[in-house]
């Protein structure tokens, strides 16, 4: 697994601000339900608390500058430099690190964040490339 996870102040109120909308998400439904859900909820939440957000945005992928026809779509991109991906599994795993390091990678975007709605308390990792 290549990239830091840590907190090193990057984007600090906004990391903040996110966080708090997804645990006010799992406050009110709880866990169970499917990663669509929490999706929903959350842009709902984000636009409450005047959050910017894009919603499943289309990350291209690029080899030897021609564009691919496979595309990756990011969960959320918000505030236009923090990649967020949602979860509802038993635990964060390799996986999950790995694909949001490819995000990253393709964006240049410096800062992933994961979202697991599947653990209480709801789990956060913040990846950085």
């Amino acid at each position: 697994m290549n990239g830091k996870m840590r907190n090193d102040g990057l984007y600090t109120q906004e990391t903040y601000d996110i966080i708090g909308a997804a645990i006010e998400v799992q406050k009110v439904l709880g866990t169970g339900f499917q990663e669509p859900i929490y999706q929903e909820a959350l842009a709902l939440e984000f636009n409450a608390r005047n959050i910017p957000f894009e919603r499943e945005k289309e990350l291209t992928i690029n080899y030897k500058g021609i564009e691919l026809n496979k595309k990756y779509y990011a969960d959320f991109v918000c505030f236009g430099k923090i990649i967020l991906e949602l979860k509802t599994v038993d635990h964060i795993i390799d996986e999950h690190y790995s694909q949001v390091l490819n995000y990253l990678n393709i964006t240049k975007y410096r800062l992933g964040l994961i979202i697991n709605f599947g653990e209480i308390p709801l789990t956060t990792k913040r990846v950085i490339l």
